[in-house]
């Protein structure tokens, strides 16, 4: 990716050069570099508190009730992990966080949670089911509040960065959905090599 960025602005200072738009191609840089220190600013408060709301969360009990209320659900989804596992809990805490947008907080949550899916995993050369499941859905990210877009808009100053979140909660929706769909079809087809037909078979 840096070699990516590296040519771009080399692209981008050669081209300028050409077309006599240097100056201009100065002017953007550092307006554009003036304006990540301002989003990245705009960024730490509206990251502290949700992060902060994470953390009351959990220590109120909020988390392990909203892991009780979805254990039917993942239930469900995840049927290879027992009632008590502790992967529930850290399950629920990542798609809370995932659902305000706060990808970043979600990150060490979702190691957690793939660290104790790992402990009820029979084989631990290869991702479980339920390991896939957790991952595809982690993927798809879907966000009730995209926490973090909103905050990058008010960083830009964008009249209404608001209007993010229906169509933020309809493409995440979808992908969401999908990706639970196609976790449990290629559950249902992909066949463990331990139980693979041999050619004597």
């Amino acid at each position: 990716m840096n070699y990516i960025f590296y040519f771009l602005i080399v692209i981008s200072i050669i081209c300028g050069a050409i077309n006599g738009k240097l100056t201009d191609v100065v002017n953007s840089i550092l307006t554009g570099a003036e304006l990540s220190v301002k989003v990245a600013f705009s960024l730490i408060g509206i990251m502290a508190f949700w992060l902060g709301m994470m953390k009351i969360a959990d220590k109120c009990g909020l988390i392990k009730f909203i892991a009780k209320v979805i254990k039917p659900v993942t239930k469900r989804l995840f049927n290879e992990i027992p009632d008590d596992s502790p992967a529930i809990g850290d399950i629920a805490m990542t798609f809370t966080a995932n659902a305000f947008g706060l990808a970043n907080a979600a990150t060490p949550i979702g190691i957690k949670a793939m660290e104790e899916l790992q402990k009820h995993n029979t084989d631990k050369t290869s991702a479980s089911n339920a390991m896939c499941m957790f991952l595809a859905m982690s993927t798809a990210g879907f966000q009730l509040i995209p926490a973090t877009v909103i905050a990058i808009l008010i960083g830009i100053d964008y009249k209404n960065p608001t209007e993010i979140i229906a169509p933020t909660l309809l493409v995440t929706s979808i992908a969401f959905i999908c990706a639970i769909i196609l976790a449990k079809v290629f559950q249902k087809l992909w066949i463990p090599q331990k139980e693979k037909p041999t050619e004597d078979n």
